[in-house]
């Protein structure tokens, strides 16, 4: 099968299923995947142009959605949290798309601050990882204890205003400052409209490790972020194709179609099967992706 706008041939198969299968598994940990599917396009099916970025970006468009819905069905979709993540994404989504025309023509500099950050966080979370393995009965609150290790279980808010959100999940309560989820929001954002990515794979990590909320709670509001910056992302690079017709700007609708769809089927699996995979391995999960993503980013600006 030939496509056009990105300039390749292949299999539709092909990226169909390797979309399923990467969606599947990150999903679990709140990231859509298309932090790893850019890679497979560019080195594997040799879609180089700058329109991948915005065909990435609508893989999450179709991809997240079916999620996002599941989490919400099992009652692992915190709406409070959500919209409060929202706040912050959308205009940071935008400031950050400005920035990148106007300040960052080349933003190998800013690349490495990112990638040394995403550096500390993955090693942060793989610490305390480990030293709860060493000494699992020294650790407190809410990520220690039998709850830690359950894995089913819905969401229940306490509370919910402009300061403070409480919620319960699986007989732990948790409280959170909506002004720091908002400004946590604002960054990943402004990181997502800057390199054209998904924020799940920096907003997840960043809610399990410095905020303590328990990885079952804040998937699908990861999720609903990712989507929210891929929909303003694929909006804005679909807005500039006209501004240069001599370059591929757009989306590769058909391919984004064949990886969506996996993503959809892959997303949606993975938020079923979640419940039933312990909090540690999807924490060693969300590492693992801090790493890949920290190393890629110091990789292409050193």
């Amino acid at each position: 099968m030939y496509f056009p706008t990105a300039g390749i041939e292949c299999s539709p198969f092909v990226p169909f299923a390797v979309a399923l299968v990467v969606s599947f598994f990150t999903s679990m940990g709140g990231v859509s995947g298309a932090f790893l599917l850019l890679p497979f396009q560019m080195s594997v099916l040799g879609y180089v142009n700058p329109s991948v970025s915005a065909t990435n970006q609508f893989f999450n468009v179709l991809a997240c959605p079916a999620g996002v819905w599941r989490y919400r069905r099992e009652g692992r979709l915190l709406w409070p949290l959500t919209l409060v993540v929202a706040l912050g994404t959308l205009p940071g989504v935008f400031a950050g798309a400005l920035i990148r025309i106007n300040l960052l023509p080349d933003p190998r500099h800013f690349k490495i601050f990112a990638g040394l950050v995403l550096l500390y966080v993955a090693g942060k979370m793989l610490r305390d990882l480990l030293s709860r393995r060493r000494n699992p009965s020294g650790g407190t609150g809410p990520a220690t204890g039998p709850a830690a290790r359950r894995t089913g279980g819905s969401c229940q808010v306490l509370s919910w205003n402009t300061r403070m959100l409480a919620f319960r999940f699986q007989d732990q309560e948790y409280r959170i400052s909506c002004r720091g989820i908002v400004l946590l929001s604002l960054i990943v954002g402004l990181v997502g409209g800057v390199y054209g990515i998904g924020g799940g794979a920096i907003m997840a990590p960043f809610l399990v490790s410095f905020f303590g909320l328990p990885v079952h709670a804040v998937a699908g509001a990861s999720l609903f972020a990712t989507f929210l910056t891929s929909v303003a992302g694929v909006g804005f690079y679909s807005l500039l194709a006209p501004l240069h017709p001599g370059l591929a700007v757009a989306p590769d609708w058909r391919l984004g179609l064949l990886l969506g769809l996996g993503g959809m089927a892959g997303m949606y699996l993975g938020a079923r099967c979640q419940k039933h995979v312990p909090a540690t391995a999807l924490k060693y999960l969300l590492a693992g992706i801090l790493l890949f993503t920290a190393a890629r980013y110091l990789g292409q600006a050193l």
